[in-house]
């Protein structure tokens, strides 16, 4: 392969260490920041992620030629990771030695990004010639530039949605046949799996032969299989579940779910599921499906409309290099799919949000794309498939509210199963706020009048059937009429003026009122505020009660709809074709849905004044960030959520098990019994059925491979000594560390300071809430590079798997206590006070030890900033591990030195021979 012409245009790089600038001649200089803005705003420079330049530069209006736009233009759904190495790698280019040499380097990417385009195996070139043309006109940057090197194509290209394929309707799958799954069978199933040159691990041998139980015939109706597995790291357990899954799916035709909490770890199960299934089945269907919410795919009418004016600006840039990725997609995933995570980040308005249905206003078979549509095809694909990879929330709303009774789950395994409390405690949640209350005026209103874009209400949806059926009409009136008294554009400031309109308003108004009257955490620090449901004045019953009326008069002509709409299908006109009869069986799924919720609301509103339920836990709260209101609410959640979960996922199963590194507490045996709170936190302990519990342990040697160090003399409060305690250790580690906080502000100030003090040295730092991109992205940045660092809240303490030498060092802020609120305090008060408390804090700190070793040559070190860190505690971690109380300087020594366990040399001074056990760089 030829070096690439650098393509002879300025080109700008920023750092934390500083800030270069490459002109057109050639030759490269460190500038200042004012030079570096001066020099984007005169002409177009390229750039690598200039929200990113901008956030470092400090000003935010730059603009310039992103490399990551052009790559993906150039290779949509592709994967990159964007910084200069990943875009060096993803080039096959060299990687840029230094902040310094990067300005050159993106001028040879460039060159070698539109050399691509003129490259006669170029995979990506259908479609091309035409979206330049859309995006000329839009004036993309990058148009003029790539132009000459993109061929008018001899015939004319096809749109994206007369290209896309049509799904096909396939015939209803029969029930799965009974069968018992041998040990035996399962065991060469899994040899066959993990190969012939795979060691062979007992753990999960037993593991696979254990998951086998829960797919034997069920004996008695509602009494499912149900198994709690701890696995501890390393023991292989997604092939120990893929092996009976795969077996018992060939043998039964039926569809095992796998159900994840993370998006990393569904990616990790497509990939390993190939080993068990097929791409494609000789037919072309798929065995394994990825499953996820509509939330998550491309709605193509939203991206038809964005495509034809809905989008404005750069947005209507972001749906060209959309509608291109489109055309290449897996399976139109936007979240956690193939469409690169930093893409929306490139854009400042939430223009990926806007293009997938967040709101639940599809029109199903009225849309003209329905027979393209990513959602139908992969809802299809799954009734069919053989393994349904999912995530918690999908599979317990399935199982609740789902449209097909006949495709709901029966077996199902939640992998990262210590979650399965907190994503039921979600589902089966009921909250009334502003933001939701407007949502469904708008689906039963439409928009606003000022508003663009395609949203319809009832009205324009159903306009077919209220010409045709004179009540159903009538409902559709009655429901739009009394919808005026749910929230409207503007109704948070009307709270804030003491104006409100309508009857919801007029509760919220006096929901906030009261909140911040009963407020004691101080109202300037800027958080969310919280007040108990209990003991509240008459005029917030009194609005309650009008606001509850209001919902009832909203509710009563949607059931009246649904009716009307199922006496439609049981006598159909002649006009109603197969398309039209699935329009309105999707919309009677939706109506039977908003009248549910609003059944919840009521019935939530209505209990305001009276005895508190000893079941649910209600309290009122205005959500803040940084100072700034966004909504007011009234929640409601079952202090035990496992009920619901156990009503609506368990009993209708045949054979469910819940599966992690840590579903136990990590108690010493003088604590009490290790699996009390998994029984717990899994719903088994409200149905009949006994669960088989095993456990297997993780086969690496950690007394050998990792060292907690408590650090006793960083003081509580004292912001310079976090910070500089951070800095120290990521220079003693040379990088490599995950730093993990339990406030956002903390973090943001630990980040502000030894940022560039970092980057001098050649460490650079990346950060959640601090840098412009997603949380998925910057664990791909920190995976890729072994230098880096990241810092960052909860959504990194478990979930992230970053094997090798890119992750040796994990330091806590400080001991994850809980957040104190009312529903934590309920919980608490219910299952045994601090020892409640306690069980928490173990299975954080578990999760996040978890992190450190993900493979058997993985070593480092967790270290904990806090000399407030109880005894109590240290069961979370694995036994053996050794366990240390230092100064700063001396955890400083141990991690810069390598040192882990007990202290000896490698070399026996005995026998002279070589501990092999010690890894070379932590000898």
């Amino acid at each position: 392969m030829s070096e690439p012409s650098p393509l002879p245009l300025p080109a700008l790089h920023a750092s934390h260490s500083g800030n270069w600038l490459r002109a057109t001649n050639g030759s490269t200089k460190a500038v200042s920041k004012g030079d570096a803005i001066m020099a984007a705003a005169d002409t177009p420079v390229l750039l690598l992620n200039a929200p990113l330049v901008a956030n470092r530069l400090g000003y935010p209006d730059l603009s310039g030629l992103d490399l990551l736009e052009l790559f993906a233009f150039v290779h949509p759904a592709r994967f990159c990771v964007p910084t200069p190495r990943g875009l060096a790698s993803a080039l096959g280019l060299d990687e840029p030695e230094g902040d310094e040499a990067v300005p050159a380097f993106l001028q040879k990417a460039a060159g070698a990004l539109a050399e691509a385009c003129e490259d006669p195996e170029w995979f990506e070139r259908a479609g091309a010639w035409s979206s330049l043309q859309s995006l000329e006109k839009l004036r993309w940057p990058w148009a003029q530039v790539i132009k000459p090197h993109i061929a008018r194509p001899e015939k004319a290209e096809r749109w994206l949605f007369s290209a896309l394929p049509e799904w096909e309707e396939a015939g209803e799958r029969g029930p799965p046949r009974q069968v018992d799954l041998p040990s035996a069978d399962v065991l060469a199933k899994l040899d066959e799996l993990t190969g012939e040159a795979a060691e062979r691990r007992e753990g999960q041998r037993d593991y696979s032969s254990d998951v086998a139980k829960i797919f034997a015939p069920r004996q008695r109706s509602e009494l499912p299989h149900v198994a709690l597995a701890q696995a501890g790291t390393g023991i292989g357990k997604t092939l120990g579940y893929l092996a009976p899954s795969s077996l018992w799916a060939t043998q039964s035709g039926g569809t095992v779910w796998v159900s994840t909490f993370t998006k990393n770890l569904q990616r990790q199960l497509r990939t390993e599921s190939r080993r068990a299934w097929p791409m494609k089945r000789p037919d072309g269907t798929p065995p394994v499906v990825v499953r996820k919410g509509r939330e998550n795919y491309l709605c193509l009418l939203n991206l038809e409309d964005a495509l034809q004016g809905g989008f404005a600006g750069r947005p209507a840039i972001l749906a060209q290099l959309v509608a291109r990725w489109a055309s290449f997609s897996r399976d139109g995933d936007m979240i956690g799919g193939d469409l690169p995570g930093w893409l929306g980040t490139l854009f400042r308005k939430r223009g990926i949000a806007a293009l997938t249905d967040q709101r639940g206003e599809c029109v199903y078979a009225g849309c003209p794309h329905y027979r393209k549509c990513f959602i139908e095809r992969a809802a299809r694909d799954s009734a069919q498939a053989d393994l349904v990879i999912a995530n918690h929330a999908l599979v317990m709303v399935n199982a609740a509210r789902g449209r097909d009774h006949a495709q709901r789950p029966t077996r199902v395994i939640f992998d990262e199963g210590h979650h399965v409390f907190e994503a039921a405690d979600s589902t089966f949640a009921a909250t009334i706020s502003g933001q939701e209350a407007i949502e469904l005026r708008r689906w039963i209103m439409g928009p606003e009048r000022k508003n663009r874009g395609r949203r319809r209400g009832l009205s324009a949806r159903l306009a077919d059937v209220a010409s045709y059926d004179e009540e159903g009409g009538e409902a559709i009136e009655q429901a739009c009429e009394n919808a005026s008294a749910l929230p409207s554009e503007g109704w948070l400031q009307r709270l804030h003026e003491n104006e409100p309109s309508g009857p919801a308003e007029a509760l919220l108004s006096a929901v906030r009122t009261v909140t911040y009257a009963r407020d004691e955490t101080g109202q300037e620090a800027g958080y969310g505020i919280e007040t108990e449901a209990s003991g509240l004045p008459g005029d917030v019953i009194e609005a309650a009660n009008t606001a509850a009326e209001a919902l009832a008069s909203i509710r009563t002509p949607l059931m009246r709809l649904g009716a009307r709409l199922e006496a439609v299908m049981a006598d159909p006109p002649d006009w109603l074709d197969g398309q039209g009869r699935a329009r309105i069986e999707g919309a009677r799924f939706s109506l039977a849905w908003r009248a549910d919720l609003l059944a919840a609301w009521e019935s939530l509103l209505v209990r305001l004044g009276g005895p508190a339920d000893p079941e649910f836990v209600d309290w009122l709260a205005v959500d803040r960030s940084d100072a700034r209101e966004f909504d007011v609410a009234i929640h409601r959640r079952w202090l035990d959520p496992m009920k619901p979960f156990a009503k609506a996922v368990l009993e209708p199963a045949h054979g469910v098990m819940l599966t992690s590194a840590t579903l136990t507490d990590r108690v010493g045996a003088e604590a009490g019994d290790p699996w009390e709170s998994a029984i717990a936190r899994s719903g088994a302990g409200h149905i009949e059925s006994q669960p088989l519990l095993t456990a297997a342990q993780s086969p690496f040697d950690y007394a050998k491979r990792a060292e907690v160090l408590i650090v006793t003399d960083v003081k509580k409060g004292d912001l310079p000594g976090l910070a500089g305690a951070y800095a120290r250790l990521i220079e003693a580690s040379e990088g490599g560390v995950l730093g993990l906080f339990t406030a956002i502000r903390r973090m943001r100030a630990v980040h502000g300071r030894i940022a560039d003090r970092l980057a001098r040295e050649g460490l650079p730092l990346y950060a959640q809430h601090v840098d412009p991109i997603d949380t998925g992205t910057l664990v791909d940045i920190f995976r890729d590079d072994p230098r880096s660092s990241l810092l960052g809240t909860d959504a990194l303490r478990d979930g992230v798997d970053v094997p090798g030498r890119s992750l040796r060092c994990v330091v806590l802020e400080a001991v994850p206590w809980p957040r104190p609120d009312i529903l934590h305090k309920a919980r608490r008060a219910a299952n045994g006070g601090s020892s409640h408390d306690d069980r928490i804090i173990r299975a954080r700190l578990a999760q996040a030890f978890g992190r450190l070793i993900r493979n058997k040559d993985d070593a480092g070190h967790f270290v904990v900033l806090s000399s407030a860190f109880p005894s109590r505690l240290l069961s979370a971690f694995p036994e053996g591990t050794m366990v240390r109380r230092v100064t700063l300087d001396e955890a400083l020594e141990r991690v810069s030195g390598g040192l882990i366990g007990e202290d000896k040399p490698k070399v026996d001074q005995n026998t002279g021979i070589l501990d092999d056990n010690i890894p070379d760089s932590f000898a």
